[in-house]
Protein backbone atom coordinates (compact mmCIF):
# COMPACT_ATOMS: atom_id res chain seq x y z
CA UNK A 1 0.00 0.00 0.00
CA UNK A 2 1.18 3.47 -1.07
CA UNK A 3 -0.73 5.67 1.25
CA UNK A 4 -0.42 5.90 5.08
CA UNK A 5 -3.73 3.91 7.12
CA UNK A 6 -5.48 4.45 10.65
CA UNK A 7 -7.62 2.16 12.35
CA UNK A 8 -11.88 2.92 11.06
CA UNK A 9 -12.64 2.75 14.69
CA UNK A 10 -11.55 2.03 18.64
CA UNK A 11 -10.49 -0.66 19.66
CA UNK A 12 -10.92 -1.63 23.13
CA UNK A 13 -8.91 -4.34 24.87
CA UNK A 14 -8.13 -6.02 28.66
CA UNK A 15 -6.18 -7.87 30.02
CA UNK A 16 -3.31 -8.68 32.40
CA UNK A 17 0.31 -7.27 32.24
CA UNK A 18 2.94 -10.06 31.77
CA UNK A 19 5.43 -8.50 34.88
CA UNK A 20 3.51 -6.88 37.10
CA UNK A 21 0.07 -9.07 36.49
CA UNK A 22 -2.32 -6.11 37.56
CA UNK A 23 -4.72 -5.64 35.03
CA UNK A 24 -4.75 -2.80 32.16
CA UNK A 25 -6.82 -2.00 29.67
CA UNK A 26 -5.88 -0.60 26.21
CA UNK A 27 -7.77 1.43 24.17
CA UNK A 28 -6.42 2.15 20.23
CA UNK A 29 -8.03 4.98 18.92
CA UNK A 30 -7.41 6.08 15.54
CA UNK A 31 -5.35 8.68 14.23
CA UNK A 32 -4.35 11.30 11.70
CA UNK A 33 -1.76 10.67 9.55
CA UNK A 34 2.00 11.33 10.31
CA UNK A 35 0.79 11.07 13.83
CA UNK A 36 2.53 7.55 14.13
CA UNK A 37 2.09 5.08 16.83
CA UNK A 38 1.97 7.09 20.32
CA UNK A 39 1.10 5.30 23.50
CA UNK A 40 -0.83 7.58 26.19
CA UNK A 41 -0.55 6.55 30.20
CA UNK A 42 -4.03 7.71 31.04
CA UNK A 43 -3.83 6.63 34.58
CA UNK A 44 -1.03 9.58 35.32
CA UNK A 45 -1.70 12.87 36.05
CA UNK A 46 -0.41 14.93 33.06
CA UNK A 47 -1.40 12.03 31.24
CA UNK A 48 2.13 11.82 28.45
CA UNK A 49 2.22 10.88 25.12
CA UNK A 50 4.83 8.22 24.44
CA UNK A 51 6.06 7.79 20.71
CA UNK A 52 6.60 4.66 19.67
CA UNK A 53 10.34 5.49 18.46
CA UNK A 54 13.98 4.38 19.29
CA UNK A 55 14.90 7.08 21.10
CA UNK A 56 11.92 5.99 23.90
CA UNK A 57 13.87 3.05 24.28
CA UNK A 58 14.71 2.72 27.85
CA UNK A 59 14.65 -1.11 28.36
CA UNK A 60 15.30 -3.93 26.62
CA UNK A 61 15.56 -7.24 29.02
CA UNK A 62 12.70 -9.58 29.02
CA UNK A 63 10.51 -6.96 26.79
CA UNK A 64 10.93 -4.07 25.06
CA UNK A 65 10.28 -0.88 27.12
CA UNK A 66 9.22 3.03 26.34
CA UNK A 67 10.02 5.77 28.46
CA UNK A 68 9.42 9.63 28.69
CA UNK A 69 9.34 11.93 31.00
CA UNK A 70 9.99 9.22 34.25
CA UNK A 71 6.47 7.27 32.34
CA UNK A 72 6.85 4.38 31.04
CA UNK A 73 5.25 1.18 28.55
CA UNK A 74 6.83 -1.88 28.79
CA UNK A 75 5.93 -5.33 26.51
CA UNK A 76 5.58 -2.81 23.20
CA UNK A 77 6.68 -5.20 21.04
CA UNK A 78 3.55 -7.45 20.21
CA UNK A 79 1.17 -5.11 19.97
CA UNK A 80 3.19 -3.04 17.50
CA UNK A 81 3.90 -6.09 15.29
CA UNK A 82 -0.05 -6.28 15.01
CA UNK A 83 -0.16 -2.78 13.73
CA UNK A 84 2.53 -3.03 11.20
CA UNK A 85 1.56 -6.60 10.33
CA UNK A 86 -1.67 -5.98 9.99
CA UNK A 87 -0.92 -2.43 8.07
CA UNK A 88 -1.43 0.36 10.59
CA UNK A 89 0.66 3.24 10.33
CA UNK A 90 -1.24 5.83 12.66
CA UNK A 91 -2.58 4.78 16.32
CA UNK A 92 -2.68 6.51 19.59
CA UNK A 93 -2.52 3.76 22.48
CA UNK A 94 -3.93 4.94 25.67
CA UNK A 95 -3.12 2.70 28.65
CA UNK A 96 -3.66 2.58 31.92
CA UNK A 97 -0.97 0.51 32.99
CA UNK A 98 2.89 1.00 32.81
CA UNK A 99 2.17 -2.46 30.85
CA UNK A 100 0.58 -3.93 27.63
CA UNK A 101 -1.50 -6.40 28.08
CA UNK A 102 0.03 -9.47 26.97
CA UNK A 103 -3.11 -11.32 25.85
CA UNK A 104 -2.27 -14.43 24.84
CA UNK A 105 1.21 -14.02 24.95
CA UNK A 106 0.90 -13.43 21.20
CA UNK A 107 0.01 -10.66 18.68
CA UNK A 108 -3.21 -12.83 17.36
CA UNK A 109 -5.67 -10.72 20.11
CA UNK A 110 -4.28 -7.65 18.90
CA UNK A 111 -4.68 -8.62 14.87
CA UNK A 112 -8.08 -9.99 15.04
CA UNK A 113 -9.19 -6.78 16.98
CA UNK A 114 -7.68 -4.21 14.31
CA UNK A 115 -9.17 -7.13 11.37
CA UNK A 116 -12.30 -6.41 12.83
CA UNK A 117 -12.40 -2.55 13.27
CA UNK A 118 -11.06 -2.29 9.63
CA UNK A 119 -7.87 -0.03 8.53
CA UNK A 120 -8.63 3.07 6.55
CA UNK A 121 -6.59 4.77 4.23
CA UNK A 122 -5.43 8.25 4.83
CA UNK A 123 -4.69 11.52 2.14
CA UNK A 124 -1.04 11.22 2.37
CA UNK A 125 1.85 8.96 0.97
CA UNK A 126 3.61 6.40 2.73
CA UNK A 127 7.60 6.72 3.24
CA UNK A 128 9.71 3.78 4.31
CA UNK A 129 13.42 3.61 5.17
CA UNK A 130 15.39 1.85 2.18
CA UNK A 131 18.35 0.32 2.74
CA UNK A 132 21.27 1.18 0.87
CA UNK A 133 24.14 -1.02 2.14
CA UNK A 134 24.76 -4.32 3.79
CA UNK A 135 24.34 -3.14 7.46
CA UNK A 136 25.46 -6.41 10.50
CA UNK A 137 25.35 -6.43 14.54
CA UNK A 138 26.93 -9.42 16.42
CA UNK A 139 26.93 -10.46 20.20
CA UNK A 140 28.60 -13.54 20.74
CA UNK A 141 26.73 -15.93 18.72
CA UNK A 142 23.73 -13.74 17.99
CA UNK A 143 23.55 -11.55 15.22
CA UNK A 144 21.63 -9.21 12.62
CA UNK A 145 22.62 -8.79 8.88
CA UNK A 146 20.33 -6.82 6.86
CA UNK A 147 20.80 -6.11 2.84
CA UNK A 148 19.09 -4.03 0.60
CA UNK A 149 16.07 -5.08 -0.66
CA UNK A 150 12.54 -3.72 -2.26
CA UNK A 151 10.51 -4.82 0.79
CA UNK A 152 10.95 -6.00 4.09
CA UNK A 153 11.62 -9.93 4.78
CA UNK A 154 12.76 -11.31 7.88
CA UNK A 155 14.48 -14.60 8.42
CA UNK A 156 15.02 -16.03 11.74
CA UNK A 157 16.58 -19.03 12.94
CA UNK A 158 17.32 -20.54 16.55
CA UNK A 159 19.32 -23.08 18.17
CA UNK A 160 18.30 -24.41 21.53
CA UNK A 161 20.00 -27.84 23.39
CA UNK A 162 15.94 -29.11 24.04
CA UNK A 163 14.72 -31.68 21.89
CA UNK A 164 11.60 -29.80 21.26
CA UNK A 165 12.57 -26.94 19.96
CA UNK A 166 16.04 -27.85 18.40
CA UNK A 167 17.01 -25.67 14.77
CA UNK A 168 14.32 -23.57 13.50
CA UNK A 169 14.63 -21.62 10.78
CA UNK A 170 11.07 -19.43 9.29
CA UNK A 171 11.11 -16.23 6.64
CA UNK A 172 8.12 -13.84 7.01
CA UNK A 173 7.61 -11.02 3.71
CA UNK A 174 5.62 -7.88 4.03
CA UNK A 175 2.53 -8.37 2.14
CA UNK A 176 2.41 -12.00 3.38
CA UNK A 177 -0.78 -13.26 5.63
CA UNK A 178 0.65 -12.10 9.06
CA UNK A 179 -2.79 -13.33 10.60
CA UNK A 180 -2.14 -16.27 9.58
CA UNK A 181 1.52 -17.16 9.43
CA UNK A 182 2.63 -15.03 12.45
CA UNK A 183 0.24 -13.47 14.92
CA UNK A 184 -0.72 -16.47 16.63
CA UNK A 185 2.75 -17.82 17.32
CA UNK A 186 3.51 -17.07 21.28
CA UNK A 187 6.52 -16.27 23.97
CA UNK A 188 8.12 -18.86 25.39
CA UNK A 189 10.06 -20.32 28.31
CA UNK A 190 11.10 -23.03 30.41
CA UNK A 191 9.50 -24.05 33.77
CA UNK A 192 12.72 -23.66 36.07
CA UNK A 193 12.91 -19.64 34.48
CA UNK A 194 9.59 -18.99 35.10
CA UNK A 195 9.78 -20.48 38.64
CA UNK A 196 12.86 -18.20 39.03
CA UNK A 197 11.24 -14.76 37.81
CA UNK A 198 8.42 -15.94 40.16
CA UNK A 199 10.52 -15.54 43.28
CA UNK A 200 12.21 -12.57 41.91
CA UNK A 201 8.61 -10.59 41.43
CA UNK A 202 8.92 -11.05 37.79
CA UNK A 203 6.37 -12.22 35.35
CA UNK A 204 4.17 -12.51 37.72
CA UNK A 205 0.67 -12.56 35.10
CA UNK A 206 2.82 -15.21 33.16
CA UNK A 207 1.08 -18.81 32.56
CA UNK A 208 0.13 -21.15 30.36
CA UNK A 209 -2.68 -18.72 29.37
CA UNK A 210 -0.25 -16.31 27.79
CA UNK A 211 3.01 -18.71 26.85
CA UNK A 212 4.61 -21.64 25.80
CA UNK A 213 6.41 -23.33 28.81
CA UNK A 214 8.26 -26.00 27.98
CA UNK A 215 9.97 -28.49 31.23
CA UNK A 216 13.10 -30.59 30.63
CA UNK A 217 11.25 -32.79 27.96
CA UNK A 218 7.99 -31.38 26.30
CA UNK A 219 5.64 -28.61 26.23
CA UNK A 220 3.52 -28.30 29.18
CA UNK A 221 0.68 -26.64 27.67
CA UNK A 222 -2.39 -28.90 27.27
CA UNK A 223 -3.39 -27.79 23.91
CA UNK A 224 0.14 -28.30 22.23
CA UNK A 225 2.07 -25.88 19.67
CA UNK A 226 -0.16 -23.61 16.87
CA UNK A 227 3.03 -24.37 14.72
CA UNK A 228 5.29 -26.85 14.39
CA UNK A 229 8.30 -23.81 14.74
CA UNK A 230 6.21 -21.65 16.60
CA UNK A 231 9.33 -21.11 18.15
CA UNK A 232 11.13 -19.15 15.50
CA UNK A 233 7.36 -17.63 14.34
CA UNK A 234 7.56 -15.77 17.70
CA UNK A 235 11.36 -14.58 17.65
CA UNK A 236 10.19 -13.24 14.07
CA UNK A 237 6.97 -11.70 15.48
CA UNK A 238 9.40 -9.57 18.23
CA UNK A 239 11.61 -8.43 15.68
CA UNK A 240 8.95 -7.24 13.10
CA UNK A 241 7.21 -5.75 16.62
CA UNK A 242 11.04 -3.83 17.36
CA UNK A 243 11.74 -2.69 13.76
CA UNK A 244 8.24 -0.54 14.28
CA UNK A 245 10.30 1.77 16.48
CA UNK A 246 12.13 3.46 13.18
CA UNK A 247 8.53 4.99 12.46
CA UNK A 248 8.08 4.20 9.60
CA UNK A 249 8.37 0.62 7.16
CA UNK A 250 12.20 -0.74 6.31
CA UNK A 251 12.73 -2.36 3.07
CA UNK A 252 15.57 -4.68 3.42
CA UNK A 253 16.31 -8.19 3.48
CA UNK A 254 16.84 -9.01 7.22
CA UNK A 255 18.16 -11.69 9.01
CA UNK A 256 18.03 -12.63 12.56
CA UNK A 257 19.82 -15.61 14.34
CA UNK A 258 19.22 -15.93 18.22
CA UNK A 259 18.62 -12.65 18.60
CA UNK A 260 16.29 -10.46 20.89
CA UNK A 261 15.15 -6.70 21.94
CA UNK A 262 18.84 -5.76 22.77
CA UNK A 263 20.17 -6.59 19.85
CA UNK A 264 16.99 -5.91 17.45
CA UNK A 265 17.10 -1.93 19.01
CA UNK A 266 20.89 -1.70 18.81
CA UNK A 267 20.75 -2.86 15.04
CA UNK A 268 18.18 0.25 14.61
CA UNK A 269 20.70 1.89 15.69
CA UNK A 270 23.22 1.41 13.94
CA UNK A 271 21.17 1.83 10.61
CA UNK A 272 20.27 5.18 11.69
CA UNK A 273 23.55 6.44 13.33
CA UNK A 274 24.99 6.77 9.20
CA UNK A 275 22.69 8.58 6.93
CA UNK A 276 24.52 6.95 4.05
CA UNK A 277 22.84 3.26 5.21
CA UNK A 278 19.55 4.04 4.01
CA UNK A 279 17.61 6.43 2.37
CA UNK A 280 13.88 7.43 3.18
CA UNK A 281 11.33 7.13 -0.32
CA UNK A 282 8.08 8.14 -0.69
CA UNK A 283 5.91 4.84 -1.58
CA UNK A 284 3.20 6.83 -3.52
CA UNK A 285 1.05 9.67 -4.04
CA UNK A 286 -2.18 9.99 -2.35
CA UNK A 287 -4.21 12.10 -4.88
CA UNK A 288 -7.13 9.25 -4.80
CA UNK A 289 -7.24 8.47 -1.47
CA UNK A 290 -9.73 9.69 1.02
CA UNK A 291 -9.99 10.09 4.84
CA UNK A 292 -12.18 11.32 7.67
CA UNK A 293 -9.51 12.06 10.13
CA UNK A 294 -7.53 15.92 9.31
CA UNK A 295 -4.09 16.42 10.35
CA UNK A 296 -5.08 18.54 13.63
CA UNK A 297 -8.03 16.52 14.52
CA UNK A 298 -6.78 14.08 16.87
CA UNK A 299 -7.85 16.37 20.45
CA UNK A 300 -11.55 16.45 18.73
CA UNK A 301 -11.56 12.92 17.80
CA UNK A 302 -10.37 11.78 21.14
CA UNK A 303 -13.12 13.87 23.01
CA UNK A 304 -15.99 12.56 20.75
CA UNK A 305 -14.89 8.98 21.78
CA UNK A 306 -15.63 9.59 25.49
Amino acid sequence: MSVQTTLKRKINLKGIGLHAGAKVTCVIHPAPANHGIVFLRSDLTNQPRIRADISKVVRTDMSTTLGAGGAVVATVEHLLAALIGMGVDNALIEINGPEVPIMDGSSKEFADAIDDAGVRELAVSRKALQLRRKVAVRAGDKYIVAEPAKKLTIKGSISFGHKVIGEQVYRFSSGGDFQKELASARTFGFLREVEYLHKKGLALGGSLDNAVVLDEARVLNPDGLRYKNEFVRHKVLDALGDFALIGMGIQASIEVHKSGHELHTGFIRKVLEDPSNYQIVELGKAATATSDVEEDDLDSLLAAAY
